[in-house]
């Protein structure tokens, strides 16, 4: 028996509707939609009425465009709340925040772009503008070297195709030759740092989690307020990222510890 029969294509066109915005492109009209989904307008307004009523969408400012409804920010919330990697490194990240005093984050990559999805806020409000579901561009920090770590230089060439990479600051690597050699870097380490490398006056220090399968599917950080981490101060507090990094690695690949 297909699968086909229990499609419904009106929602399938719905979701396809809303797929169409993005962060580039937040205000499209009605006219436009339909050139892109090559749908008759009369259809795509009669779409875009029904997501308006369920607030997944609404009317721009300017009367004529739509862009996305509360509604969808809901589910992405929603979505995020249920993760396996949210629900496990919550408390993670807590007792990272609890020790090291710092923002602890947990991260995963979408394409080039790396997603926070957990967050715990530390005693410096300077942090608290980095909120759950803001992104950064992968190949610029060290959250998303240490998330790309898995790929190869064809993988890579195929995800950044073009030359040279957009730049972000002076220390942003603008070749593959260059990015690969960080994130090789990184990936023997075990552990990334970056000293003001991608904000002026922000330290980051990350390390990897792996899931069963020994790939990399997120990372854990902190932030730490000051463009250099004292040599004194730094071993420790990558120790207790690497740790938590671990201990969330076993959570998330249901395998014991190890002690």
């Amino acid at each position: 028996m297909s699968e086909d029969r229990y499609n419904v294509p009106a929602l399938t066109r719905g979701l396809q509707l809303l797929m169409q915005f993005n962060r580039n492109e937040r205000i499209l009209s009605g006219a436009e939609l339909s050139r892109r989904m090559d749908l008759p307008r009369a259809s795509v307004f009669r779409m875009l009425h029904t997501l308006e009523q369920g607030g997944f969408v609404e009317r721009a400012d300017d009367g004529v465009g739509y862009k996305l409804g509360l509604s969808v920010l809901r589910l992405g919330f929603e979505l995020l709340a249920s993760m396996e990697l949210t629900e496990y490194g919550r408390p993670v990240i807590e007792n990272l925040r609890d020790l090291s005093g710092y923002s602890s984050h947990v991260v995963v990559r979408d394409s080039r772009e790396v997603v926070f999805v957990a967050k715990a806020p530390g005693r410096n409000a300077m942090f608290h503008s980095i909120q759950v579901g803001a992104r950064l561009p992968a190949h610029a920090t060290v959250l998303g070297r240490l998330l790309l770590s898995d790929l190869d230089m064809r993988a890579l060439s195929e995800l950044y195709p073009e030359t040279p990479l957009p730049s972000h600051t002076p220390k942003t690597p603008t070749t593959l030759k260059a990015l690969k050699a960080l994130i090789d870097q990184e990936r023997e380490r075990g552990y990334g740092v970056s000293m003001g490398g991608y904000e002026t006056g922000i330290s980051t220090i990350a390390a990897p989690v792996r899931n069963d399968h020994a790939e990399v599917v997120a990372a854990i950080s902190i932030s730490v307020p000051a463009s250099r981490i004292e040599d004194d101060v730094l071993p420790k507090l990558v120790d207790m990222v690497c740790e938590s990094a671990a201990q969330l690695t076993a959570r998330i690949s249901h395998l014991p510890q190890q002690r």
